[in-house]
């Protein structure tokens, strides 16, 4: 266990001005990640979009992105204020845990979103009977039981290192590399299991979904024009979230147990940018997104008008 009761973060920047800057981007991006990711969620729960496979999962990712950006951002933007950015050894062992938790909990999810998409289109006759509530559902406790799985023995084996050299951590929020950097032991062993449990699960999984898209693109190239259409910006929604998330972490988590400066900036894109886009791409792209947020508007507009009208 740790010999500190508080670690120190270091943030993005040693300039002010630019921490200011920061905060005022971050600020809009988080209010834009809440906005989004509610907006997705009502529109899929208030509507028949829920029934299918496909926004059912969308749903739970909404959720997962809004607790998992809400693990980060809250503190990044308090810090970005403060002279000091300090967190206490609880708080940071529970932020690493809940890092970890969501963020596989997400990696799963965009894999179930991805078996979806690869059934409904290269075996449409079998769809309804392979992804039925019962087989969503059971998806859906795959993905969280492996979340719990992989946080758990990341933030069990971090629980157990002792620091001793200073309390610094290098990063605007608490992660493995930069918390072994502060270990008073070797940490080699610790860092392969990193490699394995983050990294190459990352790897694997980041490969699998572009092979199973790639199966998709080659099912469909027979298919007529607005068939084809309708499943290209479908799936050209799932890869492009995929790489936005995908790439930065396989970056920082496949390679030995070392940090660089960039894995900051890298962090953003997982932690902030890829939850701000991902309502983005899914309802601008995604007619049948665009359909249940305008049947909500037009819904919820008149029954506020006859609220706020007078009687005649």
């Amino acid at each position: 266990m740790g010999n500190f009761t508080v670690f120190i973060l270091l943030g993005l920047s040693d300039n002010q001005n630019i921490e200011v800057l920061c905060f005022v981007l971050f600020l809009f991006c988080y209010i834009a990640i809440w906005m989004g990711n509610v907006l997705i969620m009502v529109s899929i729960t208030c509507t028949q979009l829920m029934d299918q496979p496909m926004y059912f999962f969308l749903h739970y990712l909404s959720l997962c992105d809004l607790c998992y950006t809400s693990t980060v951002t809250p503190k990044l933007l308090t810090d970005l204020l403060a002279e000091r950015k300090i967190i206490s050894y609880n708080n940071c062992m529970t932020q690493l845990f809940l890092l970890h938790l969501l963020g596989a909990i997400e990696i799963f999810i965009l894999t179930a979103m991805a078996y979806d998409r690869y059934v409904a289109i290269c075996r449409p006759l079998h769809y309804t009977v392979i992804m039925s509530r019962q087989r969503c559902n059971e998806l859906l406790a795959v993905c969280c039981t492996g979340g719990f799985v992989h946080s758990a023995s990341q933030s069990l084996l971090i629980a157990f290192v002792s620091f001793c050299h200073h309390n610094e951590i290098d990063h605007y929020f608490c992660d493995v590399y930069p918390l072994l950097k502060l270990a008073c032991t070797d940490t080699q062993r610790i860092g392969l299991f990193v490699i394995v449990d983050s990294g190459l699960i990352a790897l694997v999984t980041f490969v699998v979904l572009m092979v199973s898209y790639f199966l998709i693109l080659h099912t469909i190239s027979v298919y007529p024009a607005e068939s084809r259409s309708k499943a290209l910006s479908t799936c050209g929604s799932h890869i492009t979230i995929v790489v936005l998330f995908f790439v930065p972490v396989v970056f920082i988590y496949i390679r030995p147990n070392t940090t660089f400066p960039e894995d900051k900036v890298f962090a953003l894109f997982y932690t902030i940018i890829a939850p701000m886009f991902n309502p983005l791409i899914y309802t601008l792209r995604n007619l049948e997104m665009k359909c249940a947020i305008k049947k909500i508007w037009y819904h919820q507009i008149p029954s506020y008008k006859k609220q706020i009208l007078p009687k005649k």
